[in-house]
């Protein structure tokens, strides 16, 4: 079930995947605990996670990145691709530029560590399935290290001010968030991310966090 960021997800269906056993029977229950949230489906590689998620139609995929069969990036890519209303929350051990990178152009929303708590778990799910990216403060860090130098001037003809808004959505924020970040109203915001997207040819938030990371315009 969608939601906003003023109002939060309720009744949250995840589909989780990871190929260790004791991890996803960890997740299961963790996220078991947490109000509004029920998981659907738990698999243990990108094969039977895609599977389980044209079966169910969950509103979060929560995925690993290194699995057998078909891994967490082309598990992203083949959701966001085939069932584009569903988002993709990356959790995972390694923390390799590469990996980050990697899940975000395909799609991933989100991305968490494993030392990641059920709160933080929890918000980035509900914050995913809200249009919203929420990526830890280690790997923004690691993102921001990593990633290109910003370019002289913004990409595919975008205004310097539709490059700033493109950044802070990449960012996590929302449009409320950005219009009081830019002391602007939030119609103009929304006026921004429209054109963005049409200049960008972007589809959603999900695609519009890996080309802000891409083109270095992400905000340090």
């Amino acid at each position: 079930m969608a939601g906003t960021a003023d109002d939060p997800v309720t009744d949250l269906r995840v589909v989780l995947a990871d190929d260790q056993t004791i991890v996803r029977e960890g997740l299961v229950t963790l996220l078991g605990l947490l109000p509004g949230i029920e998981v659907v489906g738990a698999a243990p590689d990108g094969g039977r996670a895609l599977a389980l998620v044209a079966e169910h139609a969950p509103d979060v995929l929560l995925t690993d990145l290194r699995m057998p069969v078909c891994d967490g990036v082309e598990t992203t890519r083949r959701v966001r691709a085939e069932h584009p209303s569903v988002a993709v929350v990356v959790l995972t051990t390694y923390a390799d530029d590469a990996s980050v990178l990697d899940a975000l152009r395909a799609g991933a929303v989100g991305w968490l560590s494993k030392d990641a708590d059920a709160e933080a778990i929890g918000h980035a799910l509900r914050s995913a399935a809200a249009g919203q990216s929420t990526i830890d403060s280690a790997a923004l860090a690691r993102l921001v290290a990593a990633g290109p130098a910003p370019p002289a001037a913004p990409p595919d003809g975008l205004t310097a001010r539709e490059a700033e808004v493109l950044g802070l959505i990449a960012a996590g924020l929302s449009n409320g968030e950005i219009a009081r970040r830019l002391v602007v109203s939030e119609a103009t915001v929304k006026t921004h991310v429209n054109r963005l997207f049409a200049k960008a040819g972007l589809r959603d938030r999900a695609q519009a966090v890996g080309y802000a990371y891409r083109h270095g315009l992400v905000p340090g």
